[in-house]
């Protein structure tokens, strides 16, 4: 699909991954971005630097209605195209804490839905959405990308919750390709390694150095525009359909 002219949402736009899509989309031609994210979050202010093109929905991807908000003011600026969906949330929980209790089911259910539930949620509306586009010219009503991680494969210690969500993510795409293949939607997920994004912003300089190097080659952090770049293969590559790609310099967790 060709992302030129098309009406686009972006899940987390408002930082890290999303916003960086969210600057590709835009330089790829795309008619309109808009920025799902939360109140608390920048998707105002960025969406009034980046221009008319931009606009910000507040919502969190749990609440259905603020979802589907969102997916409507992308609606009523252009058929909805394309979704890519950032957004979520780290959190740890052992299964034994240090004082021998159980780990947090509060912050284990919290996690997962936020980037399970919460992936389905936004998925499952923008599917709809799409469907009453008329196809293009290659067929495409609309393109999907998810994100996932690579604590969906080797999760650390600690990482319960995330890991469990994100290999549900992994899980989910080629089904979601398959149940959407009739009506012309692709779906595809990201699986980023150790990026450069405010979550890691918060670890010292040492922490940061180690994981940079703990990467086989770039030994580095990815670059949130890395992403963008291949969410924006994914659009374009029409052949592209349920696969999970790996975006993270051959890195292999290790279990701390």
């Amino acid at each position: 699909m060709d992302v030129n002219g098309i009406s686009a949402l972006v899940t987390g736009g408002a930082s890290g991954l999303g916003l960086a899509t969210v600057r590709r989309l835009l330089g790829a031609g795309a008619a309109s971005v808009v920025i799902a994210d939360l109140p608390s979050s920048d998707g105002a202010v960025v969406a009034k630097e980046l221009g008319e093109r931009v606009a910000f929905a507040e919502a969190d991807v749990r609440d259905p209605e603020q979802v589907s908000a969102a997916v409507a003011v992308a609606g009523d600026r252009g058929p909805l195209r394309v979704l890519v969906h950032c957004a979520g949330r780290g959190g740890a929980v052992r299964l034994v804490d240090r004082n021998g209790d159980p780990g947090s089911l509060e912050t284990y259910s919290d996690v997962v839905t936020i980037n399970l539930i919460g992936t389905f949620n936004v998925l499952r509306l923008a599917a709809a959405a799409m469907n009453r586009n008329e196809p293009l010219a290659d067929g495409d009503r609309g393109v999907c990308v998810l994100t996932a991680s690579v604590a969906a494969y080797e999760g650390q210690i600690g990482q319960i919750p995330y890991a469990s969500a994100k290999a549900g993510v992994v899980g989910m795409t080629i089904v979601a390709a398959r149940d959407l293949a009739g009506k012309g939607i692709r779906v595809n997920t990201i699986a980023p390694g150790t990026f450069d994004t405010p979550l890691l912003a918060r670890l010292s300089e040492d922490v940061r150095g180690s994981l940079a190097a703990s990467v086989p080659h770039p030994s580095r952090l990815g670059d949130p525009d890395e992403y963008a770049r291949l969410a924006l293969s994914i659009v374009d590559n029409g052949m592209l359909n349920g696969e999970t790609i790996r975006l993270d310099g051959a890195i292999r967790m290790t279990p701390r």
